[in-house]
Order: C-alpha cells, then structure tokens, then sequence
C-alpha cells in the first residue's frame, strides 16, 4: 500500500456557515476592522494630532462625526488611524509566537528524549512570569514603544503554541501514513515539514486567531498604563487613558467609543477562532 493512499491531510478546513449568523457577523467585522485599518489614511476626516483646543470636547458634528477629544483632536481620526497600531501590534505578537511556537513544539515532540524534556522545561518556566508582568519589565528597561512590548508578549504567548504543537505532533506521529513515508526512505525532517505541520496547520491558526484577541487586549493595557505607544501615537489604549478626564467631565465619548473598539474586536476574533476550532474537531477528531 502506498503512502499516498495512507496519508491524512485535513488540509484548509472549509467553514460550513449555514446557521452561523454569529460567525458570518464577526467575520465580516473583523473584515471590515482589516479594510479600515488599512485604507485609514483615506478615510480620516482630519489630522488625527491637530489640536482645536477651543472647541475640545465638542459633540458629533457634520466636520467631526464622532467628536473632538479632550485634547482638541478629532475622535473618528485618531479611532481609524489607531486601528492600525492596535491591530499591527498582535499580528506581531501573534506571527512570532506561532512560529516559533511552532518550531519548538515540532522539534520537541519529534525528536523526544533530553531535548523535549528541556524545551518543555523551559516552557513552563516562561509560564511562571505573567505576560503583563514581562512586558512591564522590558518596556522600563527599553523604554516606551511598540517593538518592546510585542517581543515581550510573544515570548509569554510562545508556550502556548509550543505545547498545543507538542500535543499534536506527538498524536500525529501515530498515524499510519508516518511509518508508512518512513519505510519509504523519506527522512524524519522531510515527514514532519511536508506532512505532519500542514496537517496541523489549522489547529494552530485556530489557536493563533484566538491569541489575537488577548494579546490586542494586553497590547492596549500597557498602552494604558503608558507603556506602550509614544503619547502622540493614535491607539485605542492611548485614547482610552486620554478619555478618563473627559468621563469625569461628563463627555465619555473619547473614552466609550476606542472601549467598544477593543471589545468588537476581541469578541469577533475569539468567535471567528472559536468557529474554526470547532470545525477542525468536528472534522478531525483526535
């Protein structure tokens, strides 16, 4: 029997969305975030860092839909323009932590012995500093910015990733299209690249998808607490500490608004990955 004929290949996992109004719904929220994060530049009303501070705290207008901050900015600008920080930095959080996740988590399931027992070792070891924590530390240390932040936070994501791997290799090595590539001559590396990571692909982008939603929500805490983003820097953490003196004004509008931001965003990344892990398990069952 050739291996052909043995091999499992789960493959892109086609999402059914017949009852999924729910799924369709986020998913195209998070489309239409994508699309105005990207065509942002195009689609502000004003300079995002233009400060009017005669009419601060103005409420919507014609030439400022969502009204003018604390500040004298303009809210709508600095939402769509902070769309793009607050999204960028999770990508990469989440680019780096998936693979290198996945690296660690392959090498240590398939090659097993003193190896697997140090890089799971070291992972849990990384389990002991919480990712806020981390991130504090080097962002005192560097200085504010966005590169130290996410470096930080994709090292406290990265076990998660390296264990979900871990766990999937190890099943998948048990399969019998493996031994039957093996007896064919083909290598251990060869298996594994060709073979054994793309069939476990889409548990891992599943996963990756949900850590998007929780590392935009740390990205934005620190941004908070004035370790993330520069100050003139648009972001949707920023904006929500800027907005706490126009709250204690009574115009929560500069505040509220970049809050459902980060809340939309999060709930629709966490379903839209949700939605796809359930249809891998539904499809593959392990």
């Amino acid at each position: 029997m050739t291996a052909d004929l043995l091999v499992h290949r789960p493959g892109f996992v086609r999402i059914r969305t017949a009852g999924a109004p729910l799924y369709l719904l986020c998913l195209g929220c998070v489309a239409l975030l994508v699309l105005a994060a990207l065509l942002a530049p195009w689609l502000v009303p004003a300079d995002p860092n233009a400060v009017d501070l005669g009419n601060a705290l103005a409420g919507p207008a014609v030439s400022h839909p969502l009204g003018i901050d604390a500040s004298g900015r303009d809210t709508l600008s600095r939402l769509l323009i902070g769309a793009r920080t607050s999204l960028l930095g999770p990508l990469g959080v989440v680019a780096f932590s998936s693979l290198a996740g996945v690296v660690v988590g392959a090498t240590a399931a398939w090659r097993g012995g003193w190896l697997d027992s140090v890089l799971s070792r070291s992972a849990e070891l990384v389990f002991a500093f919480p990712g806020m924590l981390l991130a504090i530390l080097i962002v005192s240390v560097y200085g504010e910015g966005l590169m130290a932040p996410v470096l930080a936070l994709a090292v406290a994501y990265l076990p998660y990733v390296s264990r979900l791997t871990r766990s999937l290799v190890l099943a998948e090595r048990e399969r019998p299209y493996v031994s039957a590539y093996v007896v064919q001559g083909h290598s251990g590396v060869q298996v594994c690249l060709r073979h054994v990571l793309p069939n476990i692909a889409p548990v891992v982008l599943a996963q990756s998808t949900i850590n998007f939603g929780y590392s935009l929500i740390d990205l934005a805490g620190l941004s908070f607490l004035g370790l993330g983003v520069p100050a003139l820097t648009p972001d949707w953490g920023r904006m929500v500490f800027d907005g706490q003196t126009a709250v204690q004004q009574g115009y929560p509008l500069s505040a509220v608004l970049p809050c459902a931001a980060i809340v939309l965003t999060v709930v629709a990344f966490n379903v839209v990955g949700e939605r796809w892990a359930d249809e891998v398990a539904r499809r593959d069952p392990r």
